[in-house]
């Protein structure tokens, strides 16, 4: 670590506020060479540069991209909904904790704002709200955007923050990963005063992280254990229970269903995946030769299919009964959402940032199958023209560090356009289409 930043850290409170707060203005206005930037933390630099690409306005308040009634809908069917007790029973164990507790999404979007209300009150003020996007790349730096930029729990006190509206704050966050696949889930985040940023909170706010990722665990193998007794009596499965099928970025498919005694997760072989994907493709129902012809081509006999099916069948009475496929034509008995349905929805609304996080990879990138080229093909070009269309420069940005859009001239272009003629970030888009072009 440079010794400037050590011996920074001998300076009085005030002192050092007021040097984060010069070299944070000299920052904002071009200046990326200003000798104060040493004495600032390297966690904090690196992201107000990030922030700083990201055309992250200093003053600009974060997009609020869910209403009330989506954001109703979609907190109820999230993995940490069934937490949230725990995370307040941890975290808010007094009416008046002094201190406001967030729980946001993998984007960085906010379902959870619970705490002192004096303080809500404030914070609401600089949009410190559910439904608001406080990812790195909406809000700049703050604790919730950068634990979940850098997959580890962060602190950010005061003048840190790359928003000046947030300046009066500090805050903790940490992200909640999947127990078994280790994807985000999440992030906590605990905000107030300087004692919200001390390094008792960082350990209590670590704690609550890994203790509700024991919890969904835990609540996975009892999910698992009641399988066979839901195979039994599908009638018992709660109406309310959701199904998911993730197909972004994986070779084979993995199904969560959530509200059916806890949260079950089961990884598909890819050709069950490619049939279940199909199905949600074609909600209306196929014939069995339509189903043989766009999971294993048009020359394939039906009798290839039916042996599938029947070993499929049997995995979704042990995890999923609610999904067995009914026949004639083939048809799911209950909704199965995608995420690359999730994508296709973001997309349709102009959540074009939150549409490129969820965005893991092409759909099942190894699969040959014909119906699974085209949806993939279908979601692929459906994000390209919708960012080309409409996103701003951050979300191109980003899109070009993605495998589909690093090689995509067209956007690199686009981005070099929109920049600003003194962004750090041109002259990496000129030398990667100078690349290209040879």
């Amino acid at each position: 670590m440079p010794s400037s930043w050590s011996a920074h850290r001998e300076v009085s409170p005030e002192t050092s506020r007021l040097l984060i707060e010069r070299a944070h203005e000299e920052l904002v206005g071009g200046n990326t060479d200003d000798p104060r930037l040493q004495h600032i933390r390297p966690l904090v630099q690196d992201s107000w540069r990030r922030s700083l690409a990201s055309l992250v306005g200093a003053e600009a308040l974060p997009p609020l991209e869910l209403t009330d009634e989506e954001l109703e809908a979609y907190r109820s069917a999230h993995p940490l909904a069934g937490a949230m007790d725990m995370i307040r029973a941890l975290l808010l164990p007094e009416s008046d904790a002094g201190v406001v507790v967030a729980v946001g999404d993998a984007a960085g979007r906010l379902l959870w704002v619970e705490g002192d209300r004096g303080i809500r009150r404030l914070t609401s003020d600089m949009g410190f709200v559910a439904g608001a996007n406080w990812s790195e790349q909406a809000v700049g730096t703050s604790a919730p955007g950068t634990a979940l930029t850098l997959g580890r729990s962060v602190q950010i006190h005061g003048a840190e923050h790359f928003n000046r509206l947030v300046a009066p704050w500090s805050c903790t966050a940490a992200p909640v990963h999947d127990p078994e696949t280790r994807r985000v889930l999440g992030v906590i985040d605990v905000t107030g005063g300087a004692e919200a940023a001390t390094p008792q909170a960082q350990l209590l706010v670590d704690a609550t992280a890994r203790a509700v990722e024991g919890e969904l665990l835990v609540a996975r193998l009892r999910a698992r254990a009641a399988a066979p007794a839901r195979a039994r009596a599908r009638a018992s499965v709660p109406a309310n229970a959701t199904a998911t099928l993730r197909v972004l970025g994986r070779d084979r498919g993995l199904l969560e269903v959530s509200g059916a005694g806890g949260e079950a997760v089961a990884v598909l072989s890819g050709r069950h995946a490619e049939i279940l994907l199909m199905l949600a493709v074609h909600r209306q129902g196929l014939s069995a030769e339509r189903l043989t012809e766009l999971v294993y081509g048009p020359d394939a006999g039906e009798g290839t299919l039916r042996p599938e099916m029947v070993r499929l069948r049997k995995v979704l009475e042990r995890q999923a009964p609610q999904l067995v496929p009914a026949s004639r034509p083939y048809r799911l008995s209950a909704d199965l959402d995608t995420d690359a349905h999730q994508v296709l929805s973001l997309l349709g609304r102009g959540a074009h940032r939150v549409a490129l996080a969820a965005y893991r990879g092409r759909v099942l990138p190894d699969s040959t199958a014909p119906g699974v080229e085209e949806f993939r093909d279908s979601v692929r070009i459906a994000l390209r023209e919708a960012l080309l269309a409409e996103a701003s420069v951050d979300v191109l940005l980003a899109y070009t560090d993605t495998d589909d859009g690093a090689d995509d001239v067209d956007v690199l272009r686009l981005a070099l356009e929109m920049l600003p003629a003194r962004s750090p970030r041109r002259a990496g888009l000129v030398t990667r289409l100078e690349r290209l072009a040879r």
